[in-house]
């Protein structure tokens, strides 16, 4: 149902959350609302594959507590 991306994908993701994470520094320090564009970065970040990251979040820790 839900497919993995491949890992150049991956890398190619995370590079760029990393470009665009340190040109937004200077101007996110300023800003109130940094914490919930941070917080979108660490979701693309996470994306692995074509599955909501929420759901794949709930599914790991599903297993820690059982």
């Amino acid at each position: 149902m839900y497919s993995s991306y491949p890992l150049h994908k991956i890398i190619l993701r995370r590079t760029a959350v990393v470009i665009i994470g340190l040109l937004a520094l200077p101007v996110m320090l300023l800003r109130s609302d940094r914490a919930r564009f941070y917080s979108y970065l660490h979701r693309v970040w996470s994306k692995t594959s074509s599955k909501p990251v929420w759901l794949a979040q709930a599914e790991a820790a599903g297993s820690d507590f059982y």
